[in-house]
C-alpha cells in the first residue's frame, strides 16, 4: 500500500476535489480534482484528473485535462496531493469521448455475441 492509498482510505470525494495537486518535479500547481478515473471491478481510483488550463473556471468546454495515474500520488496531506509526474498528459475531451465510445461498443459486442449464444442454445433445444 502505498502513501496516498492509506491516506485516502476514509475519504470522500468531496475532500479530494478541495485539495491543490502540487507537481514536485517542478513545484507547479496543476489545478484541483475535477474527475476520478475508478477500476469499478478492483475497486479503486486509477487516477485523478485535473481540468487543464485552457477551461474556464472548469465550466465551458473545449479543453484538455491532465490524467494523472494514482501510482504518481506521492502523498496526500490537508491542504495538498503531491504527485510525481515527469511528463505531464493532456488528454483531450475528443479523446476521451473515444475511449468511452471504444468501450461501449466493446461491451456491445460482448452483449450481443451472449444474446447470440443464448438464441443459438434455445434454437438447438427446440430441434431436439
Amino acid at each position: 500500500m502505498n502513501t496516498g492509498e492509506s491516506a485516502a482510505r476514509g475519504m470522500k470525494i468531496s475532500d479530494f476535489q478541495t485539495k491543490d495537486v502540487i507537481n514536485i518535479t517542478d513545484g507547479k500547481r496543476l489545478g484541483q480534482i475535477s474527475d476520478l478515473e475508478l477500476d469499478l471491478k478492483q475497486g479503486r481510483i486509477e487516477a485523478i484528473v485535473v481540468p487543464g488550463y485552457s477551461r474556464f473556471m472548469g465550466l465551458f468546454g473545449g479543453g484538455t485535462d491532465l490524467v494523472i495515474p494514482w501510482r504518481n500520488i506521492v502523498k496526500i496531506g490537508s491542504d495538498v496531493i503531491l504527485v510525481k509526474m515527469d511528463e505531464v498528459r493532456e488528454t483531450t475531451y475528443d479523446e476521451r469521448d473515444r475511449e468511452a465510445r471504444m468501450y461501449d461498443e466493446q461491451q456491445s459486442s460482448r452483449v450481443e455475441r451472449v444474446e447470440r449464444l443464448e438464441r443459438l442454445d434455445r434454437s438447438q433445444r427446440r430441434t431436439i
